[in-house]
């Protein structure tokens, strides 16, 4: 039996990865500093090395120190490692070649293509879902949204399960709000045990209350099923988005907090903190895994055209600053109707939008991308946010929605975000 050391201190992505390899009959073995896990490699000389680069490095010297001592031994130094890190330059990485390393994954990670690479090294073949289905789940105003459409793939809902842990650690929600939604994806009675698999992920990995999870679906066999099982009794189905986020955005309010800004709150993780894994598998998406370096955000923002649609000249010059550094090209525009009229003749890319304008609106440049099929990412700038307006914004196709005064940080985090999600 194959077996892999995993030297990784903080436990999501460690405890997926054991899940998963021992799922498929791989001896895992743990480590959580890089001292356990230099003691680890000398004594059981793994076939193979997972490791986190970040390690904590004040006592031990880390990763490369690990590294290093591997390479001393005549035992070890042929054992091949894979090196998880959040970024790296092109120096750092040729420099761990010598090390035996086989490969440098940036988070967060495709994970069919780390499995892919550990097949390769291990000469092994792991029993991988390739059915259809897409997943996604990202945090918008304190609420998960789950995405999932053509079908619920096994894989994906087990790393759905570790993902919905890392989204709550990383933003911080101490209230678990869930929204999940389904399209393009057609359910029949064949799919029960993965539906029932797909719930119970949602309760177990969430700990929300049943009454802070909105199932959005028009799918007759879905609100069956649901309906059907008593153990699910307190989950309500909806039938559409105003209808999930109704009592979602105010049930949970802090006492002191006004309920006009409730579900248009900017959410901010610790600065450096990062989402780990990609819920999306290789074919799905363009590029790489990655992660919030220079090099990949360079990547991301490339010959790409944006436009910010907003009365106040300081906002537009905020906007545009936030991107000077980058090969962004910008049109800004002072009026809806300006913009509206500039989409005869130019293709955009993404798109800041104010709600309040003179001439044409907000919702009317909405309504104009709706009626002429465009379909643009759209983040809302806005100091309006009463919860009917949201709950508009978002039916009409906004991806989010950050309320003024705002700053570039928040801007850049929420653009990468959005983008992250398409690339």
């Amino acid at each position: 039996m194959n077996q892999v050391l995993i030297i990784d201190e903080t436990p999501l992505l460690r405890e997926y990865l054991r899940f998963k390899l021992t799922e498929n009959e791989v001896e895992v073995t743990i480590a959580a500093s890089s001292m356990e896990g230099l003691i680890k490699i000398r004594n059981i000389r793994p076939d193979l090395v997972i490791m986190d680069y970040h390690l904590s490095s004040s006592i031990h010297g880390g990763c490369m120190e690990v590294l290093k001592q591997k390479k001393a031994g005549a035992t070890t130094a042929q054992i091949p490692v894979i090196i998880v890190a959040q970024q790296l330059d092109q120096k750092k990485i040729l420099d761990l070649v010598q090390y035996n390393v086989k490969k440098v994954f940036t988070k967060p990670i495709k994970m069919d293509v780390l499995f892919r690479t550990i097949e390769e090294i291990l000469g092994a073949s792991f029993d991988i879902d390739d059915s259809p289905g897409i997943v996604e789940a990202h945090v918008n105003d304190d609420i998960i949204f789950i995405e999932l459409s053509q079908g619920l793939n096994r894989d994906k809902l087990d790393l759905l399960s570790f993902k919905i842990t890392e989204l709550i650690e990383l933003y911080r929600i101490r209230v678990p709000k869930i929204i999940v939604m389904f399209s393009a994806v057609s359910l029949s009675h064949a799919d029960g045990p993965n539906l029932q698999k797909l719930l119970n992920i949602v309760l177990r990995s969430s700990r929300a209350r049943q009454s802070n999870i909105r199932i959005l679906t028009k799918e007759e066999f879905v609100k069956i099923f649901i309906r059907a099982q008593k153990e699910f009794e307190h989950i309500e189905v909806a039938g559409s988005l105003s209808q999930a986020l109704d009592g979602l955005l105010t049930d949970t309010a802090d006492p002191g907090e006004d309920q006009a800004l409730i579900g248009a709150k900017v959410l901010t993780a610790d600065t450096g903190a990062m989402e780990s894994m990609q819920l999306r598998f290789d074919g799905e998406t363009r590029g790489g895994a990655g992660s919030y370096n220079p090099e990949d955000i360079k990547e991301i923002l490339k010959d790409m055209h944006l436009a910010a649609v907003d009365d106040d000249p300081v906002i537009l010059e905020l906007i545009q600053n936030t991107f000077s550094s980058f090969n962004v090209r910008f049109n800004l525009y002072q009026d809806g109707a300006e913009f509206i009229s500039a989409l005869d003749r130019e293709q955009f890319d993404f798109i800041f939008l104010d709600l309040m304008m003179p001439k044409a609106d907000g919702f009317a440049v909405l309504r104009e991308l709706r009626d002429k099929n465009i379909h643009i990412p759209v983040v809302i700038l806005s100091a309006i946010s009463q919860r009917e307006t949201v709950i508009r914004a978002f039916q009409m196709g906004t991806k989010s929605y950050l309320v003024k005064p705002i700053k570039p940080a928040d801007i850049f985090k929420k653009t990468m975000e959005i983008l992250r999600v398409n690339v």
